[in-house]
């Protein structure tokens, strides 16, 4: 009995020992700098450097309602440096030391510079006043809760007063103080959050939070804390009061515990000796306001005790797969791995219809299409993604099997509320066929015999689909379908298939898409085929493997035949009735960016492709300084100018621009596509640079964009790279 409780003490003792030490070294994780241990990853990019800047949780701790990420803003000299969010305000922290007050980044002694950055954090360094060095981790902890990590270190030989205001600022709208929690250091505020989206409303029935609620707290027994109106201006003069003033009755914050106000702000006060170090933490929660607050302050605690550097370890992890590409300088290296975070940062776990993982468009800013789940175009960011996360990519992927009619329908969108296709004169919608080609690409990084073979058999049923549903005539040809407007993804100021200039008729009169035998869908089929070939005969379906060819043979030589234009030596889109063209009055001889997709499928001779290249590197048609346009410089229509989304008169789509540049490739003009490279890296880092977002689309000749931000296609400058610098990198690494 003894020796049975002697065990007993000696196990309970064990197991304490294990949690002293865990708190032990989780405080002494706390008390040092975080550390890049992959030298890859370590990056200096400095406040004009093309670093891309906003960060979203990881997928295991994400939602797809309620959910928010930052975009960082560490490069305005006129601003503090600041974490923003859609709808939800910005979070940032303002420094007192020795009572002089450093309210903005042009301030700081030393700037910020990032040290890295990954999908869900940043780091960064800089000194906000003489020998005050400070280590700034910005993470993204999960949907409902963002925080700041701050290791502040006194480099002088004397002491320093170092004071932290800590501040969630609405901006544009109210907060309304519900009170202060002395139990949890936090304030507790609420504010109200729209669905109304400049371009695309947030879905009116979808349970996104509009009534919100705010828990803001420290890892500090605050010194003092309130709430203010007016502007970041006047909170410097507040804390700056005259100190012979008469109306100065104490060095502290209003201790508001009520009321509307546009900020609040915690007040810490720290005495660094010489030499010593300080780590102090702030935390935003968010979460809508039939939650239970207790369970937000309950995430929050866990994410106080949780050791940073064990999230740092596993984004390198994450990393470890990509190839390691010596690029010729620091910028490319930049729009790499930052292409890598906006496609990670897009990603959400499995929910609703849905057992796999998905993405959205963006989750900063947040606009209602870009939840409208997935699309197939979009997907292509998957062949830039499956170096990241091969796993993952594949999962998105099966979102569309997992949701694929009986018939072999892929919808038009997939995702947790099932499979949307907008049927239309009792026809669904589908979107641009890029399937097949997404699955080979994925499966060749990959090497999963099982997902290819998955994708080979829900492929070969969708091309089936295509076939019967697509080519109604049965002439070998292929039209869009009756909702083209959308289906073929060029939906707006498209030259050929929208009847007016400025799409003012409605859906059925306006697109003439249905009614042509179209250039791109067919060269889409194309190479649909000659994908589901190389699956088959990776899987030894040789047989098969030469039927998809043989079919892909002759399809091209049907685009050959109807669809060049021996006057202008270009492909364009015909009369699905009498294969000429023009439509009524309208000649379809258009110059557009798909007049190059027949190289891309290898539906041309060499002869033809030599003759594309003549006109594709044409600086009056669409050689332009940032990249190929969607429609040439020399039509009546082109315009350079990006004021809006979607638009297909001219602005630069990377996706598009990247099958040009594939379509070089496999005909041997390799100098062509490096210097179209060139332009597309250059579109991109002039844009990062300015402004840290990917974009929509960009102009062709100027730097002024006006379209949806960091959107997720433009992870395809990943896989640009990879065919520029690593052609051969088509296995992860180990």
């Amino acid at each position: 009995m003894v020796i049975h409780q002697n065990r007993k003490f000696f196990i309970l003792l064990y197991y304490w020992g294990i949690v002293l030490l865990a708190i032990f070294f989780s405080r002494m994780a706390e008390s040092q700098p975080l550390q890049i241990s992959d030298s890859y990853l370590q990056i200096k990019a400095s406040a004009t450097d093309p670093i891309y800047t906003t960060y979203a949780a990881a997928m295991d701790r994400s939602r797809l309602y309620g959910d928010k990420a930052y975009k960082m803003n560490y490069y305005s000299d006129c601003d503090p440096l600041h974490y923003w969010t859609d709808q939800g305000g910005r979070i940032f922290n303002i420094w007192m030391i020795n009572k002089l007050v450093i309210d903005k980044v042009g301030k700081y002694v030393q700037k910020p510079v990032v040290t890295a950055s990954f999908p869900d954090m940043a780091l960064l360094e800089y000194e906000p006043f003489e020998d005050i060095s400070v280590q700034e981790c910005f993470f993204v902890y999960s949907s409902k809760i963002a925080l700041s990590r701050l290791f502040i270190t006194n480099t002088s030989d004397k002491p320093q007063l170092v004071e932290l205001f800590p501040i969630l600022d609405l901006e544009k709208d109210s907060l309304e103080i519900l009170g202060f929690d002395k139990k949890n250091n936090g304030y507790i505020t609420q504010h109200f959050e729209t669905k109304k989206r400049l371009i695309s409303n947030l879905y009116k029935n979808a349970p996104y939070p509009t009534d919100c609620r705010d828990f803001f707290c420290g890892s500090e027994i605050p010194y003092s804390y309130g709430g203010f109106n007016g502007n970041l201006d006047d909170f410097y003069n507040y804390i700056k009061t005259d100190f012979y003033s008469e109306n100065r009755s104490q060095d502290s914050l209003n201790f508001a515990d009520s009321g509307l106000v546009r900020f609040i702000a915690l007040h810490y006060q720290i005495k660094l000796q010489p030499g010593e170090s300080k780590t102090v933490s702030y935390y935003r929660g968010l979460q809508d306001q039939s939650e239970d607050l207790e369970d937000l302050i309950t995430e929050i605690d866990q994410a106080k005790k949780e050791n940073l550097q064990q999230y740092i370890e596993k984004n390198v992890a994450l990393f470890n797969s990509v190839p390691r590409i010596n690029f010729k300088t620091e910028d490319e290296k930049l729009v790499y791995l930052g292409a890598f975070n906006l496609v990670r940062g897009c990603m959400l776990p499995p929910t609703e219809k849905t057992s796999h993982n998905f993405y959205v468009f963006s989750r900063n800013p947040l606009w209602g299409w870009g939840h409208g789940h997935q699309v197939l175009h979009e997907s292509l960011s998957m062949m830039a993604y499956v170096y990241l996360d091969p796993q993952s990519a594949m999962e998105s992927q099966r979102v569309f099997m997992e949701q694929q009619g009986e018939d072999g329908l892929i919808a038009y969108r997939h995702g947790p509320r099932g499979k949307q296709d907008y049927p239309h004169k009792n026809e669904p919608t589908t979107s641009a066929p890029f399937y097949s080609w997404i699955n080979w690409e994925i499966y060749q990084v990959s090497k999963d015999e099982k997902f290819l073979e998955e994708a080979y058999d829900s492929g070969v049923k969708y091309m089936n689909w295509l076939i019967k549903h697509r080519d109604t005539d049965q002439d070998g040809t292929f039209e869009w379908g009756p909702y083209g407007i959308i289906e073929n993804v060029r939906d707006w100021y498209n030259a050929v298939f929208q009847v007016s200039a400025e799409r003012y008729l409605d859906v059925d009169k306006e697109d003439i898409s249905d009614e042509l035998e179209c250039l791109d869908l067919t060269a889409m089929v194309i190479n649909e085929m000659r994908c589901l070939s190389d699956m088959a005969s990776a899987l030894g379906k040789e047989k098969e493997a030469k039927n998809w060819t043989q079919k892909a043979d002759q399809t091209s030589k049907l685009l050959d035949q109807l669809m060049w234009e021996e006057k202008d030596d270009f492909f364009y889109s015909v009369n699905k009735e009498d294969h000429s063209f023009f439509f009524m009055d309208r000649d379809l001889r258009r110059q557009e960016i798909i007049g190059f997709l027949p190289m891309w499928a290898k539906a041309v001779d060499q002869e033809r492709a030599g003759k594309l290249v003549e006109t594709l590197t044409d600086t009056t048609k669409f050689w332009r300084k940032f990249g190929v346009p969607t429609l040439a410089a020399d039509d009546e229509w082109f315009s350079p100018y990006v004021d809006y989304c979607c638009k297909w008169n001219g602005p630069v789509w990377l996706l598009w621009d990247y099958m040009v540049y594939d379509g070089l490739k496999k005909y041997g003009f390799n100098k062509e596509a490096s210097e179209l490279a060139d332009k597309m890296i250059l579109a991109v880092t002039t844009q990062l640079s300015k402004n840290h977002n990917y974009w929509e689309s960009y102009s062709p000749d100027n730097t002024v964009l006006d379209c949806p931000p960091n959107y997720i296609w433009d992870a395809i400058m990943a896989k640009l790279l990879i065919e520029e610098y690593a052609p051969q990198a088509m296995n992860p690494k180990n």
